[in-house]
């Protein structure tokens, strides 16, 4: 067993397939099944199951692969701690991002980052607030930014900047003159939420709970996997929703959106850097967040 193989093992265990790895990581598909056949003979047990076009791990490659995504991150450490030693800041960075701050705001501060400091490669993942902290918690991030707070004790968070949601309504729609309305109004107008696991959808709950309600009270039409998705079902007039505005700048800009407050209901909330508590940032990544609040202060100064 070495590094190089369960860094293999841990691009097959991402990307469900010995085809994929093999192309990231410029491996042949039988050169890829060879070092994880060393694997699981070093073991002794399977690691990973084929199942139709999917290979997934076994409950001994889950195992494996927790244990293996801290020796990756270690090496990389290393590399990073002496790079900085030399003066240098240089390796592999590894964000996440829930789907407003991943689409909309890391994009240019991930870019302007690499562009700072052009030896950094940046990889950032976009995926719903739960799947970020199960990234990061896993290794698979370094660190993410996501748009609720976390109960699990093994998460760390930090406020960073105050996001604002309000209802969204095609340009066409009857509210559209309107600049506010009540909850009781909105209740039986057909609604469009986000997957649970989803930020946004918690801090809509939450704030409902606040006031005596629950997203069960509203007519809920459709249930979509993205904010990009609801923006797109709302444009097409499935229904309405509650967005933040940082996603819908543009279609405001044009005018193919509206927005209305919803009287009584408070739909401010933040969205945190979120890091494993027990994991020691590497010198890049402590670099990043300096970075980070740096261009944060300024595009969202307090």
């Amino acid at each position: 067993m070495d590094l190089w193989q369960l860094y293999i093992f841990c691009k097959v265990v991402e990307h469900k397939s010995f085809s994929k790895a093999g192309k990231i990581v410029q491996l042949s598909q039988p050169t890829i099944s060879s070092h994880i056949k060393d694997l699981e003979n070093h073991f002794g047990c399977r690691l990973l199951d084929r199942l139709s076009r999917e290979a997934l791990p076994t409950k001994a490659g889950e195992l494996l692969y927790q244990y293996a995504r801290r020796f990756i991150a270690l090496r990389d450490e290393t590399e990073m701690a002496l790079n900085e030693f030399k003066g240098k800041i240089k390796g592999r960075l590894a964000v996440g991002g829930s789907t407003i701050p991943g689409g909309y705001i890391l994009p240019q501060i991930v870019g302007a980052f690499t562009k700072r400091y052009p030896d950094v490669s940046a990889h950032l993942y976009i995926g719903d607030t739960r799947k970020i902290i199960n990234d990061t918690l896993a290794g698979k991030c370094e660190l993410g930014i996501v748009g609720a707070a976390a109960k699990d004790k093994r998460v760390r968070q930090e406020k960073l900047i105050e996001d604002e949601m309000q209802l969204v309504i095609p340009a066409s729609h009857k509210w559209a003159k309107k600049k506010s309305l009540s909850l009781k109004m909105l209740l039986t107008e057909p609604f469009i939420i986000r997957e649970n696991g989803s930020g946004t959808l918690k801090s809509i709950q939450a704030n409902l709970n606040k006031i005596g309600y629950r997203i069960e009270d509203f007519n809920v039409v459709a249930v979509m996997g993205s904010t990009e998705a609801v923006i797109q079902a709302i444009k097409s007039k499935v229904g309405v929703s509650i967005v933040s505005t940082v996603a819908i700048s543009e279609e405001l800009q044009t005018g193919k959106l509206k927005v209305l407050n919803i009287k009584g209901l408070d739909l401010k909330r933040s969205f945190y850097l979120t890091q494993h508590r027990h994991r020691s940032l590497s010198p890049l990544g402590q670099a990043f967040i300096k970075f980070l609040h740096k261009e944060l202060d300024s595009q969202y100064p307090s």
